[in-house]
């Protein structure tokens, strides 16, 4: 059988239905409700997720916080410099995303607004940095929030609150978990209400999450590392749950990369508390261990991200599903709807 190839994953997406802006409203998105086993699906709001819950069932969320990651400042010679935090080291140091318009060499510094930083070296396609002081309070103080690059417009002040999820708390991420982004306190509560439980991991999410396939074949991908944690009140309520029969449902692909992360750590695919770094690439034929339905928005042609809802739901469900989003004018990627899937088959422990 023909090895599977990024262009397996392409669709055409008319560029109006790439939302720019959230909904005034964060629950007024709409949901798209996908069975895989049936490959059938059903068109309904994000408001009324409760009707396709079951009391007992789990959310799991991701509650990293977005940081301001977005820095300019100037080479000494003038030229501009583009900046992107990807990872606070310890001490000053970290990694950065640097753009400009001739190369950056060791020892450079790079003029900003919160004093000068200076160039250390290369780490794969990041450079290590020193900053004037510790990461995120340099970037905190002086950087601004980081649009995705599909979102052609300037940030605007509206974007430091809708950018980030009401659950969002331990500061980190360069982008935001955007599936948790439809719920808001009062859906939150009326889940709670309805016997739905809920607890959190954190994964920071990187910019590399936007990175295209730099080749057809998806087996030369290599993932970039971000940091996880899954805490172990987290690990014993996702074991009370599915003891109980309940479902364990990730809001988000970042908190389906989490969970699976750890549980492929263990020795009987069972989740234990867990903490490092992850380059999982979840694609279709991988075998899931940890989550029996998924929250998501609509991702980019030919993503890892697309290829991880394939893996669970099917292929051509997924991407059947995805052209009858286009058909109705559904909203996309991160601003945009939602999908619940169900997968083809569960096959965790």
């Amino acid at each position: 059988m023909r090895a599977m190839r990024a262009s397996d994953f392409d669709f055409d997406l008319p560029a109006e239905l790439i939302a720019q802006f959230p909904l005034p409203d964060r629950t007024a998105s709409r949901l798209l409700v996908v069975d895989g086993k049936s490959a059938n699906w059903r068109d309904a709001e994000f408001r009324e997720l409760g009707q396709w819950l079951r009391p007992g069932d789990l959310l799991v969320f991701n509650d990293t916080r977005v940081i301001p990651a977005r820095l300019h400042g100037r080479k000494p010679t003038g030229g501009s410099v583009e900046m992107l935090l990807e990872r606070a080291l310890e001490g000053r140091q970290a990694l950065l995303h640097m753009r400009a318009s001739k190369p950056l060499r060791d020892g450079s510094l790079v003029e900003t607004a919160g004093g000068p930083l200076r160039v250390l070296g290369r780490q794969e396609d990041l450079f290590r940095v020193e900053l004037p002081e510790p990461a995120l309070a340099f970037f905190g103080r002086h950087g601004e929030i980081p649009l995705p690059p599909y979102i052609a417009r300037e940030t605007v002040a509206d974007d430091t609150e809708r950018y980030q999820s009401v659950l969002a708390k331990v500061p980190g991420a360069v982008a935001a978990p955007t599936a948790s982004l439809h719920f808001d306190h009062a859906l939150l509560e009326q889940l709670a209400a309805a016997g739905i439980e809920r607890a959190t991991i954190t994964l920071h999410v990187g910019a590399g999450t936007f990175q295209p396939l730099r080749s057809d074949n998806i087996d030369e991908h290599v993932m970039h590392a971000e940091y996880a944690e899954i805490p172990a009140e987290t690990a014993t309520t996702i074991a009370r749950v599915r003891a109980a029969g309940g479902r364990v449902i990730a809001v988000g692909t970042t908190v389906v990369r989490a969970l699976e992360s750890a549980a492929m750590a263990s020795a009987n695919g069972v989740i234990n508390a867990w903490s490092g770094e992850t380059r999982i690439f979840i694609r279709p034929g991988h075998r899931f261990l940890a989550i029996d339905a998924l929250i998501t928005n609509f991702h980019l042609p030919k993503s890892t991200l697309l290829m991880l809802v394939s893996a669970f739901v099917g292929r051509e469900t997924m991407l059947a599903a995805y052209a009858h989003a286009i058909n109705q004018r559904y909203r996309f990627f991160s601003y945009g709807d939602a999908m619940l899937l169900t997968p083809a088959e569960i096959a965790h422990p």
